[in-house]
């Protein structure tokens, strides 16, 4: 089933590459909603992933929607630092994450941004952050938290802080399922997906707080964890099963840059997982290149179309079957209540006996 875009405007990479949801969101405020999935998708990325992001999730949800109607609205967070292109983008698209209270969804999606404070308390969304995480326990039936996000929603609700780790979590991990759970029925027993992060929150402060972790390996860490805040179960993922397959090379090549820059003191290492035995010596060699010459103007040379050529979406299944689950528990979750809406109703106009005694009869 096409994905819709709510309010008609349809960000443009994703009206080129699917002309149809953008002709069915022009539509969308006179089409019946009622077996429609209403997603709130809250998009915090740093300008360069911002679009990029938006097609990875757009893909992965009509991908993982089968005969499932997806209505998308898009939000975004105030206080994000952006640029100028970054904030006509969300100027033009998104609508303020505040327009969220005093609405109701079956489900939200919110990723994170990269971080500049080491608490994520101070970074400067994080206010608009805590109202969003606070709506959703009421006002949604799920709610997935990416990355970054997940690390601020543990934090917020149980005052789990993330630990940095000694090197960047950096490539495609392989995890085995760890409890059985909605979300992780019918797929296979190890899944793999990519992570990119410089953080964790391990698995036994989330067990003592009442999460239930899905999957985990020791190399990847935790993966997948979910937990009941209020009305809506909260799923978390610290790593990325909506990236495409070239993302995690264009971290990479975006962190070499940075090296050449001074940007950063250390060569990045290369993702786990990830390049074949062919691209693993070309990277090899191009790494010996910048550690002999260090200087920016050498990223011409970088082999990224060879690289390309290489790399495949080994997570796709289990990244469209986790979310294939996810959009059937909201289903179920949505046909549940108006079952139970309904014979309330019944219930309500059915006349009551009672035991009232007519007037004069005792007398």
């Amino acid at each position: 089933m096409p994905l819709i875009i709510e309010g008609g405007r349809v960000p443009p990479r994703w009206a080129e590459r699917n002309r149809r949801s953008a002709r069915v969101a022009e539509n969308s405020a006179v089409a019946d909603n009622s077996q429609h999935l209403r997603i709130a998708f809250i998009n915090n990325m740093p300008d360069a992933a911002l679009e990029d992001t938006e097609m990875q999730f757009f893909e992965l949800l009509e991908t993982a929607a089968a005969d499932i109607t997806v209505r998308v609205h898009l939000h975004s967070l105030s206080g994000v630092p952006r640029g100028e292109r970054g904030l006509e983008h969300v100027h033009h698209f998104y609508s303020s994450s505040d327009n969220l209270f005093g609405q109701a969804f079956d489900g939200a999606i919110m990723t994170g941004t990269e971080p500049r404070q080491s608490n994520l308390r101070n970074e400067p969304y994080w206010s608009a952050l805590a109202n969003v995480l606070d709506w959703a326990e009421s006002d949604t039936t799920s709610t997935v938290l990416s990355c970054l996000a997940a690390h601020a929603g543990v934090l917020h609700s149980d005052g789990i802080s993330r630990h940095p780790l000694p090197d960047k979590q950096f490539g495609v991990f392989t995890f085995g399922k760890t409890a059985e759970h909605e979300l992780t029925n019918g797929t296979v027993e190890h899944v793999r997906f990519p992570h990119s992060r410089w953080n964790e929150v391990g698995a036994r402060e989330l067990t003592e707080c009442g999460y239930t972790i899905l999957t985990q390996s020791a190399e990847g860490g935790v993966d997948t964890f979910v937990k009941k805040k209020k009305r809506s179960l909260f799923v978390h993922f610290q790593g990325h099963p909506e990236y495409e397959a070239q993302t995690l090379l264009k971290e990479y090549r975006r962190d070499i840059k940075r090296f050449t820059r001074a940007e950063r003191d250390t060569y990045p290492s290369m993702p786990k997982g990830y390049f074949d035995g062919d691209s693993t010596k070309l990277i090899t060699g191009f790494r010996d290149a910048v550690l002999a010459d260090r200087q920016e103007k050498i990223m011409e040379s970088f082999p990224e179309g060879d690289l390309v050529r290489t790399l495949a979406k080994t997570w796709q299944s289990s990244a469209s079957g986790i979310y294939r689950n996810w959009l059937g528990y909201l289903a179920a979750k949505r046909d549940h209540m108006r079952k139970v809406s309904a014979v309330v109703r019944v219930h309500e106009n059915i006349p009551h006996k009672t035991n009232a005694v007519p007037a004069g009869q005792n007398e």
